[in-house]
């Protein structure tokens, strides 16, 4: 009973700490737009992050399916592929999608010529939070699913349900813990995204410029204040997030069993 007590109290704790920051970004908000301050890049980067997520969570699913099941040998080699973006720079990462979706190279010429562009251009910076944010999702997602009850997917299996079907009916909605911190994590990471970004998709003023370019642009400018203003965005936004998972999850961030 105890324990429920205190649980609770945690909730109403951690519940009434995000309202307050989302007060305090709301407070933010307003002050910026009386004083003129441009917003594009807060408006880019929940764009640019948002849209890098459903990226992310689609391709994200579809390799764990594919990877907890494929009895191929070097499994482990293809895992430490997909895991390089994780801990290689940023920058690193960025050079490689810049040579790849260059003009001056096979299929960057190919994307020029039907009239797609990624270098310079939003969807470069889509791109490159994409890659950065997958291998976070994809680790914390395979292992939430490695850590299903197999027994009920056995049973499954014996009445005749696919594959396919025992993945999306059991072991997803099992692993929903795992899933949902997987995509709150990989959401903020793209949020964040700086070295990749600006690589393959410039500093461009309303067109590329997410709030990491945008504080980078300010304090190279001298203006500290602006750049601290976005600095207290991401700080509020990111743990906003954190909180509302946290809460969500029972307090249980990288706990991926439910107790139930």
């Amino acid at each position: 009973m105890i324990n429920n007590l205190a649980y609770d109290f945690g909730h109403i704790i951690c519940l009434k700490s995000i309202f307050e920051l989302m007060d305090i970004a709301h407070t933010l908000a307003l002050l910026c737009i009386e004083r003129g301050r441009d917003m594009s890049p807060l408006w880019l980067s929940l764009w640019v992050a948002s849209i890098a997520l459903i990226i992310v969570i689609l391709s994200g699913l579809a390799t764990c399916y594919w990877m907890n099941r494929c009895k191929w040998g070097g499994i482990a080699i293809l895992d430490a592929l997909i895991t390089l973006p994780l801990v290689l720079p940023p920058v690193v990462v960025g050079f490689a999608l810049l040579m790849v979706f260059t003009p001056g190279y096979a299929f960057g010429a190919w994307l020029e010529a039907h009239g797609m562009s990624v270098v310079f251009a939003a969807s470069g910076a889509v791109i490159a939070s994409s890659v950065i944010a997958f291998p976070l999702f994809y680790q914390t997602v395979r292992s939430a699913l490695q850590s299903v009850d197999h027994n009920m997917e056995d049973v499954a299996r014996t009445l005749g349900a696919s594959e396919l079907r025992i993945f999306f009916t059991i072991s997803v909605p099992l692993a929903w813990k795992g899933i949902l911190t997987g995509s709150i994590l990989a959401f903020c990471r793209a949020m964040g995204e700086f070295g990749a970004t600006i690589l393959i998709a410039g500093n461009i003023p309303k067109v590329t410029r997410t709030m990491p370019l945008a504080i980078y642009s300010y304090v190279e400018a001298g203006q500290y204040m602006d750049a601290f203003e976005l600095v207290i965005y991401i700080c509020v936004l990111t743990l906003a997030l954190l909180s509302g998972i946290h809460l969500i999850t029972k307090g249980s961030l990288f706990r991926h069993i439910d107790n139930n």
